[in-house]
């Protein structure tokens, strides 16, 4: 459960946000990161700021870095993503208790 915690913590902010809590949640400095994602230290700070528009592939290397995976989500399905994970990965409308059935977590 520990892991849908982490991962709700980083839903509700913009996506560099979310880059810098989960380097920062990783232990890792910006130059770490920028040597484990083979991008300068420079690039990891600028798209942590958004001082500029950094490249798409910079964001993608630092994302697997992290051991995150980026997603392009239809924007009419976003709230019900957001719910699924926020439900701590339960299918929406599942009966609890012992004879619920499995939800993805238990998987």
């Amino acid at each position: 459960m520990k892991h849908i915690e982490q991962i709700m913590c980083f839903m509700d902010n913009t996506l560099e946000q979310q880059l810098r809590r989960a380097r920062i949640a990783a232990g890792l400095t910006q130059a770490a990161l920028a040597q484990q994602a083979g991008v300068s230290r420079f690039a990891v700070s600028r798209a942590e700021t958004r001082a500029d528009d950094s490249r798409l592939s910079t964001v993608e290397a630092m994302a697997r870095a992290l051991g995150m995976q980026m997603m392009l989500v239809p924007a009419l399905l976003r709230p019900d993503v957001d719910a699924f994970v926020r439900s701590g990965g339960r299918l929406l409308g599942q009966p609890e208790g012992v004879d619920a059935p499995r939800s993805i977590v238990d998987l």
